[in-house]
């Protein structure tokens, strides 16, 4: 290997000066020591060799070159609502621009979202939260980044289903605490059971992270069995916390619960304004916890963020209006024909989907019919028939190999090209769709 010099941006190398040449020599050295430690700086943190790449996001950037190239890619992989955000929350966002709502605002958000919430709480959920105990994020993400940072101390433990949204250890790992993955199937409706919390609950174990409904299988946890998990947990001297960012996109109509805090008060609550209503790019969200954590969160989120946008806070604002709710509402019904639409478009060609999701915009398909592992099977489907999804291990470990992941957040006319592609695929491999 030899020393490397830096071109200059038409290609050719570039000409120093005598006074530049020791920083240059600084420089090629610096450059073959990032080749030597293997293209990864020796300064940066360990932690970094635990984050795996998320694989969805190099499917997604493999999706963008062919739509460059002019190919028509049927996008199966991406976690978000296709819709537009809603016009009434737009059209808050707009106003707060315009009156020049474009500081700082309080560190836990503000006070008139923060009793908007609450009154959702009491007029859609039923139950009375008061304004005090809910927290505005800056997205889900940084949510969790709050609890992990309130909640674990470096060596603690905390419990999350296998498989489950891959980023959630990484928030874990980043407060050096030890995510505990726990293998869940669909036999166990793809939750945690009561036997597994107690056959993976150890010394370290400070509590158990729960998501209803789930990424990547859209399971519901039913009410007595989130009650049983919440008194094993807390009876341990535990805690649980509840991912609710799909709460509102369940599919049945009269839900046996619409939030955990119906079923107990003490459950910490993370929840988006991403999925029901349609704010992803807006990155704002919320928790519910105890008064006991708000001078802990409220020191966390002063030093790690500051404040959540203040635009988007004004605009979410909106998305509780009923105009707002009325359009949540109407995509809510499409998710769910478009679940039944892909479900049987999947059963069609062979595929096994092994839990209908109760909830979310996710299948959880079963592939070992193809006799492919999960990325392989992405990674062709993407590159030969321009159809992308995301692999099982994107997810965890467990069985990943085995299955991958369509979100449904695709026009019908894509859903319906899709499953003609996919039925292609696999006539071109000589796998059949019986």
């Amino acid at each position: 290997m030899g020393f490397r010099a830096s071109p200059n941006s038409k290609g050719a190398y570039a000409t120093r000066t005598s006074s530049q040449w020791p920083y240059n020599l600084l420089k090629n050295l610096l450059l073959n020591l990032y080749e030597i430690a293997g293209n990864e700086w020796p300064m940066y943190a360990k932690r970094l060799t635990d984050i795996t790449p998320f694989r969805v996001m190099e499917l997604m950037e493999r999706a963008k070159l062919l739509e460059a190239d002019g190919k028509h890619v049927v996008h199966f992989e991406v976690g978000e609502p296709d819709f537009a955000t809603a016009g009434p929350i737009v059209t808050a966002g707009e106003r707060a621009l315009a009156a020049g709502e474009t500081k700082y605002t309080q560190a836990l958000g503000i006070p008139q979202l923060r009793e908007r919430i609450a009154r959702f709480y009491a007029d859609e959920v039923g139950v009375s939260v008061p304004a005090e105990r809910i927290v505005v994020t800056s997205g889900a993400s940084g949510g969790l980044l709050l609890l992990c940072g309130l909640m674990l101390d470096p060596g603690d433990e905390l419990l999350m289903s296998d498989p489950g949204y891959p980023c959630n250890e990484v928030f874990v790992g980043l407060v050096n605490a030890i995510p505990r993955r726990v293998p869940v199937t669909a036999q166990s409706h793809y939750q945690i059971q009561l036997e597994d919390l107690v056959e993976n609950w150890t010394a370290r174990t400070r509590g158990v992270l729960l998501a209803s409904p789930a990424n990547p299988t859209g399971a519901v946890i039913g009410r007595d069995h989130l009650a049983r998990l919440t008194a094993e947990a807390h009876g341990r001297g535990g805690f649980v916390l509840l991912d609710e960012i799909y709460q509102g996109l369940i599919y049945a109509d009269s839900p046996e619960y619409r939030s955990g805090l119906e079923v107990d008060q003490d459950i910490f609550i993370l929840n988006s304004f991403s999925k029901y209503f349609g704010m992803t790019g807006w990155r704002l969200g919320w928790l519910v916890v105890a008064e006991s954590a708000l001078s802990g969160i409220t020191r966390l989120a002063q030093n790690l963020f500051i404040s959540p946008s203040s635009i988007a806070q004004h605009a979410a604002l909106a998305a509780f209006e009923p105009a707002a709710m009325e359009i949540h509402e109407a995509r809510r019904q499409k998710f769910a024909a478009r679940r039944n639409m892909l479900a049987q478009g999947m059963a069609s060609l062979g595929f096994t989907v092994p839990h209908l999701p109760d909830g979310a915009f996710y299948l959880y398909v079963d592939i070992s019919r193809t006799g492919m592992k999960a990325e392989e099977f992405c990674w062709r489907l993407i590159d030969e028939y321009q159809v992308a999804v995301t692999p099982g291990s994107d997810f965890g470990t467990f069985n990943a190999d085995q299955f991958v992941r369509f979100a449904y957040t695709t026009a019908d006319e894509d859903i319906h090209l899709g499953v003609e592609r996919l039925g292609k695929a696999l006539a071109d491999w000589g796998i059949g769709c019986g």
